[in-house]
């Protein structure tokens, strides 16, 4: 996807290329996260240690920093030690690599109460349409679909506190449509 500072016009082209998660650790659990992404076409490795505030712990060439970021609808708040900016969204990332998915599930970005689940399984969603509303710190906090997208399972419900990196949707591949067909040779 292409972000730009607001305020700037600068931009900057940002891929994940790659992300590994444990796959002995439990579903919420605490862990280090590694991953892997490009910056303007330069490669970054760097370990995520998600913390228990929804902040993360991030180390990057020998350097640990905490970073807190939020989605908002168009746009990116994030904070890292004493930096904190808000990235536009340019252009959204290129949804054909992931089978039309930007990202096939919907995790929990911090601990929380699920406040509202606005989508039902089977419902088609579009991107940017709102998903489910979380509350956190007294703070109302909603996620939104990324690309269009079918909701395959809803894993939670109003009322139920999740922990950071509980799965809360599940999403598959929006159908796609099929072509109309061919009108036959016309004899004349």
């Amino acid at each position: 996807m292409k972000l730009r500072r607001q305020g700037d016009k600068r931009e900057f082209e940002v891929e994940l290329l790659a992300r590994d998660r444990p796959a002995d650790a439990p579903a919420g659990a605490a862990r280090t996260i590694s991953i892997s992404i490009s910056i303007d076409g330069r490669e970054v490795a760097a370990s995520i240690a998600p913390m228990p505030d929804g902040s993360a712990m991030v180390e990057l060439g020998g350097r640990r920093i905490r970073v807190a970021g939020a989605r908002l609808r168009a746009s990116i708040a994030a904070a890292a030690g004493p930096f904190a900016a808000e990235f536009v969204i340019v252009e959204g990332r290129a949804t054909s690599r992931a089978g039309g998915l930007a990202a096939p599930e919907v995790d929990a970005p911090m601990p929380c109460k699920v406040l509202k689940v606005l989508v039902a399984e089977g419902q088609p969603v579009e991107h940017g349409d709102p998903l489910i509303v979380l509350e956190a710190m007294k703070m109302e906090t909603t996620l939104y679909a990324e690309s269009p997208a079918i909701v395959a399972k809803v894993c939670v419900a109003p009322g139920q506190m999740v922990d950071h990196g509980a799965r809360l949707i599940e999403l598959s591949p929006a159908a796609i449509p099929a072509r109309p067909p061919e009108s036959p040779p016309r004899d004349d």
